[in-house]
């Protein structure tokens, strides 16, 4: 079979704006030549209408934090740069004053004030980061996932300047001499390209949750919203939790209970 160049550029080109859906490019130019059971989902996948987490911080203490982080940061190849200007984080501890701003007062007790929240990427149910990519870099799927493509960020950064929760990263330097232990099965980056949490997209096309729910001993709740019957909406309907910066509308996936 022959493809003449304006076909292929035609071709390409508009899966560019579409998106190939996991589907190779080698699909595209050869449709048909493919096994319906080779694109097929893994029958063990983890499936959703919209998944979110909740944070319970009256069972996450400082050390599991630790622990989320540690095994978030090391699966997904996020390199330590040890330099707080050029840092790559993932997931993070913040302070409740950063955290959640403006819901913070002077009668507070000290215990919450100075407590460290674990953070995320909120995996907004309308993401401000989506419609300003000029790429489609950052998009979302249909179960809430916010996805990111590095491999096609032009390093704009329009995403980071557009999240309100300061979720995202930019690899100002190649991070690869960085990263202390790789992990062969995800991919690294590259320098000039963004990145941020992905709620562990690819441990749940395999019937896994999350690596930091994994690791949090029952503080991180992970589910569907949009399951009644969930384990997260139970948590939800029988405790009070709050948002990070609700008010904008964004509509966070990530709750709290304090």
């Amino acid at each position: 079979m022959s493809v003449s160049r304006r076909e292929f550029l035609k071709k390409i080109g508009s899966s560019a704006i579409i998106g190939l859906g996991g589907i190779s490019a080698v699909e595209v130019l050869l449709p048909g030549q493919f096994e319906a059971s080779q694109l097929s989902r893994d029958p063990k996948a983890l499936t959703g209408k919209r998944w979110g987490m909740v944070i319970d911080m009256v069972k996450l203490d400082e050390q599991t934090m630790k622990n989320c982080i540690d095994v978030c940061h090391r699966i997904h190849n996020v390199p330590d740069l040890n330099n707080p200007k050029e840092e790559i984080k993932w997931i993070w501890p913040e302070t409740f004053e950063h955290a959640f701003p403006g819901q913070e007062h002077v009668y507070m007790g000290e215990d919450i004030k100075h407590m460290h929240f674990l953070v995320l990427c909120n995996q907004c149910d309308s993401p401000p980061c989506v419609r300003v990519c000029p790429t489609k870099a950052t998009f979302k799927r249909k179960d809430g996932i916010v996805m990111m493509d590095m491999h096609r960020c032009i390093g704009c950064r329009f995403c980071m300047a557009a999240c309100p929760f300061g979720a995202r990263s930019f690899n100002w330097r190649d991070p690869r001499p960085f990263i202390k232990e790789e992990n062969k099965e995800y991919p690294t980056r590259m320098k000039g390209v963004v990145e941020k949490c992905t709620f562990c997209y690819e441990r749940l096309a395999v019937g896994l949750k999350p690596a930091c729910v994994e690791a949090s001993k029952g503080a991180l709740i992970f589910g569907d919203l949009e399951d009644p019957g969930s384990e997260i909406r139970r948590v939800l309907r029988t405790h009070y939790t709050i948002r990070r910066k609700s008010e904008l509308g964004t509509q966070p996936s990530i709750y709290y209970i304090i």
